[in-house]
Order: structure tokens, then sequence, then C-alpha cells
């Protein structure tokens, strides 16, 4: 069995830049060629790319999407293209027999991904969202602290926020508020990361009710219909627990995540994109509030949980983690059902609390 997964990438987003060191950074993983709508394009996109970060071998650059897939010398691709264009392209690689990582969100609709996960599942292929705080091993250390029973106790509440401020460029003309390209607008872009964390922390279990909120929309030069720029949701399950999030392409850089018990608290403040440094890590409270007599004393009682950890461009970093933990699956030969199932239950909860908000906010139930 081969030890290296061979990677082509379909198109060149800004974010494949990142995943140019990431697959570099990968032991089990090897660039084979990169493809863009012209040959011309995929080229320039790797002469800038190893002219700072270089690859041992020089990837080939591809004029046109079928062409990479037609390639004998390619395992998995990597699929940075528009939602509102990616469904076709990961069915034809998965029926060119290629495994497949993709942006998010996976599919304009639910429907999408369910036809997604299907062709996929028909080829025995992996399938796999990019969303890469998944593969830090921070989450395992913040699941043994959520399950120890002291530190926060019964789960109550759940709340996140992940937004950045938008130049007037962005909001003219980025394909994010193209209501063909990208029609869910940040609630994709950003609040599909909200959503994933907090099932991650139900273990996957399901809201039983969604609602949500547009707070503010656009209608740019390039979009028949005004995308999302601001949107607030909330989620409700069984036994209890509920949880809200808000993302947001006006207001700056946050991506905290909050959850909450009846015993304490852990708040992680850079849950998408690690700040830079050698750790990654979150912060545990359980404070006292001790009353005598006339005395009231709020008594902080804080705890951090650090692990060892590069944030970006390291071998430790969670995105090096995505594309080894990846091409580990894919040279297996037995593809992970849990990683497509988790996409489709996302999109689920995406499209319900979209569906939820351009209804005035009614109730959703799933």
């Amino acid at each position: 069995m081969s030890t290296v997964c061979r990677w082509g990438i379909l198109g060149t987003a800004g974010i494949a830049r990142k995943n140019w060191c990431s697959i570099l950074n990968a032991e089990n993983a090897e660039l084979v060629a990169v493809a863009s709508r012209s040959q011309e394009r995929a080229q320039q996109y790797i002469d800038e790319c190893q002219a700072q970060v270089p690859h041992p071998t020089v990837p080939a650059a591809v004029g046109g999407y079928d062409e990479l897939l037609a390639r004998d010398d390619i395992d998995a691709v990597y699929i940075p293209l528009p939602t509102g264009i990616r469904k076709e392209w990961v069915i034809k690689a998965a029926q060119a027999g290629k495994h497949v990582m993709c942006e998010k969100p996976c599919g304009v609709t639910t429907a999408e991904v369910e036809e997604i996960v299907a062709a996929c599942e028909a080829a025995n292929v992996q399938f796999m969202d990019g969303v890469m705080f998944m593969h830090s091993r921070r989450l395992d250390a913040l699941r043994k602290t959520i399950d120890d029973g002291a530190s926060i106790g019964q789960l109550r509440r759940i709340a996140t926020g992940f937004s950045f401020n938008a130049p007037q460029d962005f909001l003219e003309g980025n394909i994010r508020v193209s209501s063909a390209l990208e029609p869910a607008g940040c609630l994709g872009d950003l609040g599909w990361y909200n959503i994933r964390f907090t099932l991650w922390v139900m273990n996957y279990a399901m809201p039983k009710a969604v609602t949500g909120r547009l707070l503010s929309t656009i209608k740019s030069d390039i979009s028949d219909e005004p995308t999302p720029t601001e949107f607030s949701g909330e989620l409700l399950f069984d036994g209890g627990v509920s949880a809200g999030f808000y993302c947001s392409f006006l207001t700056e850089h946050q991506q905290w995540a909050h959850v909450s018990g009846t015993k304490g608290n852990a708040v992680v403040r850079d849950f998408v994109l690690p700040f830079m440094g050698p750790e990654v890590g979150f912060t545990v409270s359980n404070h006292h509030f001790d009353i005598n007599n006339c005395l009231f004393n709020m008594e902080q009682h804080t705890r951090p949980v650090t692990v060892n950890e590069y944030a970006s461009n390291h071998a430790t970093a969670q995105e090096t983690n995505l594309f080894r933990n990846f091409s580990t699956l894919a040279l297996s030969g037995s593809p992970d059902s849990h990683w497509p199932e988790i996409s489709l239950k996302t999109q689920r909860v995406l499209d319900a609390c979209l569906e939820s908000a351009r209804n005035g906010g009614q109730q959703v139930e799933l």
C-alpha cells in the first residue's frame, strides 16, 4: 500500500494558498497538480506559492478541472470552488475515483449534500469538509474537560461568535456576497463553524428546533438576491440545553466559544483560527460567590488548559492534521462515514436556521 496520498487542487481560491502549506507539512501527502479555468492562472498560483513555500517537486499547472480529474497520478482532490458550483465537481471527482475534501458549506441545500454523500459512497471514496479546527488536539482536551463532571457540571448553554469587519470592496464584489455563488452569505462562510462547534459539543445530537434572524443583508452588483451579512441563531436540544450563535461580515475579528454548565464554564477565544504561537488552549472557570453577613465576595477561580500545537504553517498545526488525517483515510481504502455524516448534519441545521430567518424568525423543528 502506498504511504503518500497524491493531491490535486481544483481552483485557486485564497484558502487554497494556506492549504498549499498544509499538504507540504503532512508527511503522508504530496501536491501533484493544481487546476484552474486556465493553465496560465494555475501556473501563476503555483509560481507565487512556490516562491514563498517551495515544494520539493513543483506541482503541475492544469488548464481545466476535467483534465485534472482525468489524471491517474491523483488520489484525492481539494475543492475550494464556490458553493454554487461545488456539487457538480464533487460528484465528478467521486465518479473519477478521487477522494474529496471540499470547503464549506458543502452545498447550497441539504438535498445537494445528500447527493454528494451518495455519490462518494457509491464510488467508495472518502468525503470530508475542510473544517480545520476539528483536527486540533485542543478538542481532545476540551472534550475531557466537558466530560469530567467537575469543570462544567451538567451542560446547559453553548454560545459562539465568529465575525470579521469586511472592507467595502468585499461587500461590493466578493463572491461571498453573491447569491448565485454563496447564497448563505455569512451564515455559510462563518456560521458553519458556529453550528459545527455546537454539534461537536453535543456529540452530534441534533437540535429539536431552531430559530434564525437575518440581522442584515446586502444586495451587491454581483448578486441577484440579498445575501446575509449578519445573522444570529438559537438551537434548542433535548435535556434543556440551548445554544446561540452570531456570525457577521460587519463586526471586527472575534471567534469565541463559551460552554456553560451547573459547575463552571470553558471559554475558547480562538476556536476557528488559533492565535499565533506554539500553544493552543482554553480557560476553565469555577468562580465562587461567598456571602458572610455584610461581606459579599466574588472569588475568581480560573485555570488555563493548553496543548503544544503551533497555530499555523507547522507540522503540528490543525490544518496539517486535517490533510494528514484525510490522507490516512484515503490510503486505507476504508472511508469513514463519520465525516460525511457530520457535514450533512451541519448543513441540515444551517438550512433550518436560514428557513426560520426567511420566515421572520419562526421556529423550525428538525
